[in-house]
């Protein structure tokens, strides 16, 4: 007994100790190896509902693209709204034990204001459109942009997009995006997005949401290419644009409802009303409007639980069969 020494309290208090942060310690690390494999597990859940949600999205342009040439092939002469297909909702469900659901819209992918119209020309050799910049700015004004700022950031827009460096009287080149703080160039082509407007002189993120339903990024140069058979009624703003200043809204709004139930057989019965009361517009603005429909915008929802993926394409059904020209993943 003699050889045997009991530990003193102090010391049996350190080893308690040493034992209970050791404890903690290990707890900490088994929750951050816990954490870290919920997180594994999620980000493995979250790419796979993403996956899903991909090859959905694809199987869904290709019926789209097989039912719009449909549609189109049973009024070649001209595309109508008959039954309401464009612009209306439609839900499906996804067959693959998911739960997910798709929810389609298409869209007259011509109903609205084309941003490369403020220019004229080809890829390398890009210059200002007074037409076009006319439009644009009238749209804005329609929409409840004061005058001044609307023209800013129409020949913004048309700086933006030409090939040259010399600034319109309202506009911005190189000269003065380079002298921010975070300074870059205007783009010198085509946009290939609507979103890339964000980026002029003056466009705020409250007036970007203001225009993004109303304009689009066509990948043509032309003025935009609205279809009077398939306007909306509350698309009037877009029939003010073509002439601003000199189409009324409610002039706007009695074309749209006035318009026969199998749509508007020639261009010329559309601007009849306003012929009749001596109003011209010239050849440019007079050949604008459709009536047979090229592009087609895509709106494709796709929800599984709390999971949600969106996708935005456009379609050319000029092509045979229509193709997909571009696609835009996530919210405007």
């Amino acid at each position: 007994m003699s050889g045997h020494r009991f530990p003193k309290p102090s010391e049996r208090g350190i080893a308690l100790l040493s034992v209970l942060l050791l404890v903690a310690v290990m707890a900490i690390v088994t929750t951050l190896i816990l954490d870290r494999v919920n997180l594994a597990v999620r980000l493995a859940a979250n790419a796979d509902a993403a996956d899903r949600a991909r090859f959905a999205a694809l199987g869904a342009e290709q019926f789209a693209a097989r039912e719009i040439k449909r549609q189109l092939d049973l009024s070649p002469a001209r595309t109508v709204n008959v039954g309401g297909w464009i612009g209306q909702p439609n839900v499906m469900p996804i067959d693959d034990g998911s739960g997910a659901v798709v929810t389609a819209t298409v869209r007259d992918g011509g109903n609205c204001f084309n941003l490369n119209s403020v220019v004229a020309g080809q890829p390398g050799d890009l210059a200002a459109r007074p037409v076009g910049i006319g439009q644009f700015a009238g749209l804005m004004q329609a929409l409840g942009v004061g005058s001044d700022e609307a023209r800013g950031l129409a020949d913004a827009l048309a700086d933006w997009i030409d090939t040259d460096q010399v600034a319109l009287p309202a506009g911005a080149e190189d000269q003065f995006y380079q002298q921010l703080d975070a300074p870059y160039r205007t783009a010198g082509r085509l946009l290939g997005d609507k979103g890339e407007i964000q980026a002029l002189r003056g466009m705020t993120p409250q007036l970007y949401a203001r225009l993004e339903p109303w304009i689009c990024a066509l990948p043509d140069a032309i003025l935009s290419p609205i279809n009077v058979n398939t306007l909306l009624p509350e698309q009037a703003p877009l029939v003010m644009m073509l002439a601003p200043g000199k189409i009324p809204l409610d002039r706007a709004r009695t074309m749209i409802a006035d318009r026969p139930p199998l749509g508007y057989a020639r261009i010329a019965d559309f601007w009849r009303p306003l012929a009749l009361q001596s109003q011209t517009f010239g050849p440019e603005i007079e050949s604008q409007p459709q009536i047979v429909t090229r592009w087609f915008e895509l709106d494709l929802v796709i929800q599984q639980g709390e999971s949600r993926w969106r996708q935005t394409s456009l379609l050319d059904a000029q092509l045979t069969p229509a193709r997909i020209i571009s696609r835009r993943i996530g919210e405007p």
